[in-house]
């Protein structure tokens, strides 16, 4: 431990895996049909997508479908 403090050293870890082991689990995910679950909306409903997060009354993620950006 004093050689990492010493040496200025940094020790990085991640609890959600690295990159082989998310292709791992999205090919999983494909073979299996498995999908997130989201709500669509226009980008003229992002007001109101973010008073309904406010309210609690959201049950899927949003997302913001680019085409109707102006």
């Amino acid at each position: 431990m004093m050689s990492l403090i010493s040496g200025r050293r940094t020790y990085a870890g991640s609890m959600i895996g690295g990159i082989a082991e998310t292709q791992e689990m999205l090919d999983f995910c494909a073979e299996h049909g498995i999908g997130a679950e989201v709500e669509v909306i226009a980008a003229d409903r992002i007001n109101e997508a973010y008073e309904r997060v406010l309210a609690s009354d959201v049950r899927y993620r949003f997302v913001i479908d680019t085409a109707t950006l102006r």
